[in-house]
């Protein structure tokens, strides 16, 4: 590892319990910064009202008014995900309705970049919205530093990631393509603990100015450039505890996997791939049956260059 990364690991990693509430309140009472809290979901009707709830009863109070906006971008739910939401509290918008001139794509990247149209905060928290077992620390810990501390401008939340009963640190596609990636072409992000989490907060103003990829690659592109455009002290982790949610097959994770090299193949070289797409194989009833599926390789640009979006910010 390199020192440079050592002497962020110890001024840049901190424990959620570093920052006690009253103190993250205090900072965002002087500097009159706005909080907003952004929840992808696409079919997540067992998960998502217990997590909006939380957000609602621990931090949007007249005693703790940390978040000062919930919103959930449903991005074409086929069950009760909107209603369930939308009954928890949260102000629910469909990927669809946000900036119609932009037919929309499928995938993760897409809803966040769109959530910038429909957010007024200073600084934005994106929460994953397959969590069980939510603790609304995720949420006061991952935005605390930015309340806090002027230089830092986004925040990953980083935490033990079990798989059914067994301990861990991070997920298969983190350990397998991602970490070592990063390892070997941004060795400055070395030390990020969770670096594909779907959880972490960054300041509006560097977030508009970042292309956003439409789908998995989207956390690995935000880290990387973010690292080129603020520097490595101007990001920081934060340990959070336990990260409960569920599990993707081994299938769905090859995709993930090739999306998140597509992504790193084109800021290392901004070059084509030959074949964008990834062939993987299932067991039919007469052998294997190969299925073909494209990787993402659409980008969305710096939501500062989108006219709506200036017009937004200036109402």
């Amino acid at each position: 590892m390199l020192e440079e990364v050592e002497r962020w690991l110890s001024r840049r990693s901190w424990s959620a319990a570093e920052r006690p509430i009253d103190r993250i309140l205090a900072a965002k009472h002087r500097t009159g910064t706005t909080v907003s809290v952004v929840l992808p979901a696409l079919d997540e009707e067992g998960t998502v009202g217990d997590i909006v709830a939380a957000i609602r009863r621990e931090l949007m109070t007249e005693a703790v008014p940390l978040v000062d906006e919930l919103v959930v971008v449903d991005s074409g739910s086929t069950d009760r995900t909107a209603e369930v939401a939308a009954g928890a509290g949260a102000r629910v918008v469909h990927r669809d309705a946000i900036l119609p001139r932009v037919p929309a794509l499928p995938g993760k990247g897409e809803v966040l970049w769109r959530s910038l149209l429909v957010t007024s905060g200073d600084i934005v928290c994106f929460i994953d919205a397959d969590l069980k077992d939510f603790d609304a620390g995720f949420v006061s810990g991952i935005v605390g530093p930015l309340l806090t501390d002027p230089d830092v401008a986004f925040v990953k939340a980083m935490y033990d990631r079990p798989f059914g009963e067994t301990a861990g640190q991070g997920g298969r596609v983190t350990e397998l393509v991602a970490r070592p990636l990063l390892n070997l072409h941004w060795p400055q992000l070395a030390g990020m603990v969770q670096p594909l989490g779907g959880e972490y907060a960054a300041r509006r103003s560097l977030l508009e100015r970042l292309p956003f990829p439409v789908g998995y690659g989207v956390e690995l592109a935000l880290l990387v450039d973010a690292l080129h455009t603020v520097g490595l002290d101007a990001l920081a982790q934060v340990d959070v505890g336990v990260r409960k949610h569920r599990h993707q097959d081994g299938q769905a994770l090859g995709r993930m996997a090739a999306a998140i090299y597509r992504t790193a193949q084109l800021r290392l070289s901004r070059g084509h791939l030959v074949r964008p797409e990834l062939t993987q194989f299932e067991r039919g009833e007469h052998g294997f049956v190969p299925r073909t599926y494209a990787v993402d390789t659409e980008e969305r640009p710096p939501m500062c260059e989108i006219e709506e979006y200036a017009v937004h910010r200036a109402a």
